[in-house]
């Protein structure tokens, strides 16, 4: 049966797709990052939590303080990226249970009273997100570098605070010259999946 996305779609977001370690100097725009947003929204979540943030690292001043958390081998494609975006997690998305969640309203102290609980919840759910993220740039003919190489700490101190955990680091624009690296192989439908 074929797929009902259409083959170029298809290719666009996922068999042509690739992590791009290059990148032109054409910008990537607040609008282009809104629409990503807009369609990535969509993806479901567990109590459609919604838990992912997203900072935009546009300042040249914000670029040095991120560098110096990024691991050696990732600080040159960051550094030449038009846009980096940090993935984070927010341990408090509870609080936003109400509003996402109309039919549940006690949902946020019956489920999520316990930090603990809320933080295992917030990275599931985050790291969702953060996938449908790399998709929607996909999607928007960008070409995404995920990245979680990195000082966590420090990435922490430094662009979030104690309620908020990193996922990745995020590279985005249009790919610049020899941008791939060769395309590495993988697991097979029967290497995944059983049947029981």
């Amino acid at each position: 049966m074929p797929l009902s996305l259409n083959p170029a779609a298809q290719d666009l977001l996922f068999r042509e797709a690739r992590t791009a370690n290059t990148f032109s100097d054409e910008p990537v725009t607040d609008e282009q990052m809104r629409v990503v947003y807009d369609l990535i929204k969509y993806g479901p979540t567990a109590f459609n939590q919604s838990p992912l943030r997203i900072v935009l690292i546009r300042s040249p001043e914000a670029r040095e303080r991120l560098l110096a958390h990024m691991a050696e081998g990732n600080r040159p494609k960051t550094s030449s990226a038009p846009l980096v975006a940090i993935l984070a997690t927010d341990h408090e998305f509870h609080e936003e249970l109400p509003r996402l969640l109309p039919f549940a309203p006690d949902a946020k102290d019956t489920h999520f009273a316990d930090r603990p609980v809320r933080e295992e919840a917030a990275t599931l759910n985050g790291a969702l997100q953060a996938a449908y993220f790399l998709i929607g740039v996909r999607a928007a003919g960008l070409a995404a570098g995920p990245m979680t190489g990195y000082d966590a700490a420090g990435l922490r101190e430094e662009f979030l605070d104690d309620d908020h955990a990193p996922l990745m680091v995020v590279n985005i624009g249009r790919p610049g010259p020899n941008p791939w690296h060769p395309r590495l192989p993988r697991l097979a439908y029967d290497d995944v999946v059983t049947a029981v």
